[in-house]
């Protein structure tokens, strides 16, 4: 019973030490202080700007869907039935802030970055692919040339335009 226990904190301890879990706790971290930058730009820009249509505030638009929608100052209840779309709308702007600032700060830079990064790698390969191309070629011209020069050496080697030098090795010479 004592090895399963072990081998159970193990798992978690592997399972919290995968890469994607750091990842993920680190974004839920700066998620959570990122928000607070939203919420402060939507309160202090936004909700001024729809300020000078109507009221500061968006959380105060509502719309009463039944009743007068009034509340009751003893007992602090509503009579009607109200719709807050003004906290709706608030939190739909605080989202799109959100959603526009991570897509335009971090993920389209990195999307540019990998493009980049994947043309130089294509680059690269294509630089590499090109050398080995090109080294092949040199030894196909020098197997052809050797080829050539003992096909035609043989005939008339060491005689004029007889093919050039003698290779090392051919009739023991060195």
């Amino acid at each position: 019973m004592s090895e399963k226990k072990v081998s159970l904190l193990e798992g978690f301890k592997a399972f919290l030490m995968r890469g994607n879990v750091i990842d993920l706790a680190v974004a839920v971290v700066i998620g959570a202080a990122f928000t607070n930058i939203v919420n402060a730009v939507v309160k202090g820009i936004i909700n001024p700007l729809v300020g000078a249509f109507g009221t500061q505030d968006l959380d105060n638009y509502s719309s009463c869907l039944r009743g007068p929608c009034t509340t009751d100052p003893a007992t602090g209840q509503m009579d009607g039935i109200e719709i807050l779309w003004g906290s709706v709308l608030s939190a739909t702007l605080s989202f799109l802030i959100t959603a526009a600032v991570v897509y335009f700060l971090m993920v389209l830079p990195m999307a540019k970055y990998l493009a980049r990064r994947a043309a130089m790698q294509a680059a690269k390969e294509g630089v590499q692919e090109t050398l080995e191309v090109s080294e092949l070629e040199v030894l196909k011209e020098i197997r052809d040339a050797l080829v050539a020069q003992r096909g035609g050496g043989a005939a008339g080697a060491g005689g004029p335009g007889g093919g050039g030098e003698a290779l090392p090795g051919r009739d023991g010479e060195r």
